[in-house]
């Protein structure tokens, strides 16, 4: 589990190289993680002109948004439907946690939801190069707000790149910790059996299974909950149903690295240079009080109507297209990506409601 850090992650190979020294010659792989993502030259806190990590076509993978305004609207929609059914608060609170450049905040904003009147758009995200990407009208955040309110969280393929503890089955579950070879190459070391045994964690495994643990997520999670006064806490992201499930599949199936639109290097190779992310383990969490596939979840908030809006804007402005008659044919095409079994539409959508 070695390999060169690559030009671009020197900086943050240094970073972490620096923590293990001063931890005393290892630290925990979940803090190799938010050193590789969020340290001072992480993947995600470079710059764009640093070739920071991003969504988008030019970035380094697809989100939902990403795909377009389509998956915006239906979000807007399901927004309404909350707003109503707590009673129309003003304000309104909606916090986009992750959210990366804005690009889901455009298209809510852009659907002109209507709970816009008494909308307060909280865009959380940790980049300060992304924040600055943020349009107007929104709140930006580097963390989740302080004071209770009324409204939603909603976190699209947030809780997969919090930085997360390995467990390793060597005889018994170990927790991995990461260590800097002669070279400045990383590796990775073995603790002492777990004791206790963290809970959702098989009582036995094959040799060499792995497990992420998601300290910081389910941290988030209490949080993001706790602020919540009355409303929801929404989360999309790929998830497994449990911890045991994770734990007798490949690990390179669930532990994955992206780079440039393409599976990237092994988590401890360049750091810095790739994202790092695990699906999420579903048992981690507090029982969803709804949890759908996403493709059930835009289908249930009306993204076939949506479409349909836009087949028929579409005949009848073909002959003569403006702009807004070529997103409206662009839903169809939206809404393949969107509703993918294969792809996007397998991802889990879970809610939490208060």
């Amino acid at each position: 589990m070695d390999g060169p850090d690559g030009p671009a992650g020197a900086e943050t190979g240094r970073e972490i190289r620096a923590a293990i020294d001063a931890a005393g010659g290892a630290i925990g792989f979940d803090e190799f993680v938010r050193l590789a993502l969020y340290g001072e030259h992480g993947f995600y806190t470079r710059t764009v002109a640093e070739r920071g990590g991003s969504a988008g076509r030019r970035g380094d993978f697809i989100t939902s948004p990403e795909v377009g305004p389509l998956f915006g609207a239906v979000v807007a929609r399901f927004l309404d439907a909350e707003w109503e059914r707590l009673g129309r608060p003003d304000p309104f609170t909606v916090v986009d946690a992750g959210a990366g450049p804005g690009t889901l905040a455009r298209s809510v904003l852009a659907a002109a939801p209507a709970c816009a009147a008494s909308l307060r758009y909280v865009a959380v995200e940790v980049s300060a190069a992304q924040r600055e990407r943020h349009p107007d009208g929104v709140t930006s955040l580097p963390d989740l707000p302080n004071e209770p309110f009324d409204g939603v969280v909603f976190a699209n393929e947030l809780l997969d790149n919090l930085p997360f503890r390995l467990a390793v089955y060597d005889g018994a579950w170990r927790e991995a910790f990461v260590i800097a070879r002669p070279d400045g190459t990383f590796a990775e070391v073995l603790s002492a059996p777990f004791d206790p045994l963290p809970e959702h964690l098989p009582r036995h495994a094959v040799h060499g299974s792995r497990a992420p643990i998601h300290t910081a997520a389910v941290a988030w999670f209490d949080r993001a909950r706790s602020m919540v006064r009355s409303g929801s806490v929404v989360v999309a992201d790929y998830t497994a149903a449990s911890t045991a499930v994770l734990a007798v599949r490949p690990f390179r199936e669930w532990l994955r690295t992206y780079r440039g639109h393409e599976r990237g290097d092994h988590p401890l190779r360049a750091p810095g240079t790739q994202d790092i992310t695990t699906e999420v383990a579903l048992d981690q969490l507090p029982e969803p009080d709804a949890v759908r596939t996403q493709s059930q979840w835009l289908q249930r908030w009306g993204i076939d109507e949506l479409v349909d809006e836009g087949k028929r804007h579409w005949a009848e402005h073909a002959a003569r297209p403006d702009l807004t008659a070529i997103r409206m044919r662009s839903r169809i095409s939206e809404a393949e990506a969107l509703l993918d079994p294969a792809g996007l539409g397998a991802f889990t959508v879970a809610e939490w409601h208060r």
